[in-house]
């Protein structure tokens, strides 16, 4: 069950949450880069990661699930926010270059229909970029921020999951290897913590971070069969 929208926005704006977003922010821009002239949409609760592409796409939107409410999104421009069901997106089939799910696949009770959605709705070259708690992190144990909620992933069971929806991870990372816990000197050295945390343990960062393609053929399972040699060449006249 989706967290409400206003538990996560509550979330982001304490100290714990404003260092979360910095560091997720920082580590989707580095994995996607610039992103001028395209369409770029979220589904989950991401108006914290994506409005730094505001000036830059041509087209952004943050999808909210109807389990979950929305937020008015920007409050000073026009609004590029809206409800959905998140298994019925409404967008054209191959219409998105960038798309971000975060605070949603841990949390919907529709996974693979979810994931066959996305499948439709992301170009053949586009990019899908999954954020999900880790299972073996400490966030998604600790139920005092919106990752300690749903069901956590491991690397294994993302990528059986992805290759079951045609999709096919091309990079694994991790992220938020502080503590989850909202005390000043923690918070103040979220940086460190989160530079020596990599670099001695990355695999117990708080989430999951897989960036995945769509595969546009789906794969032949079971034995192939054989072709039958033609023994007989008869012209055709």
């Amino acid at each position: 069950m989706h967290l409400d929208v206003a538990a996560l926005r509550d979330f982001y704006a304490t100290p714990l949450g404003q260092i979360a977003r910095r560091l997720l922010a920082r580590r989707i821009r580095a994995q996607w880069g610039g992103a001028a002239g395209e369409t770029i949409v979220s589904l989950g609760f991401g108006p914290p990661f994506i409005g730094a592409y505001r000036g830059e796409a041509k087209h952004i939107g943050a999808f909210m699930p109807a389990s979950q409410g929305a937020l008015i999104w920007p409050s000073e421009a026009r609004i590029l926010s809206t409800l959905v069901e998140e298994d019925q997106l409404p967008l054209r089939d191959n219409s998105v270059d960038r798309l971000l799910v975060v605070h949603c696949l841990e949390v919907t009770e529709h996974v693979t229909a979810l994931l066959r959605e996305l499948w439709r709705v992301l170009r053949p070259e586009g990019r899908l970029l999954i954020v999900v708690p880790n299972r073996r992190g400490i966030w998604a144990h600790v139920d005092t921020t919106p990752f300690g909620y749903g069901s956590p992933y491991s690397r294994s069971q993302l990528e059986s999951l992805l290759a079951q929806c045609l999709f096919t991870p091309v990079t694994f990372s991790t992220a938020l290897h502080l503590p989850p816990f909202d005390r000043g000197i923690l918070v103040r050295s979220a940086t460190a913590w989160e530079r020596v945390g990599a670099r001695l343990s990355p695999g117990l960062g708080g989430v999951l971070i897989v960036e995945a393609r769509k595969e546009t053929m789906a794969p032949i399972k079971g034995k192939t069969a054989r072709a039958k040699a033609l023994r007989v060449l008869v012209p055709v006249r």
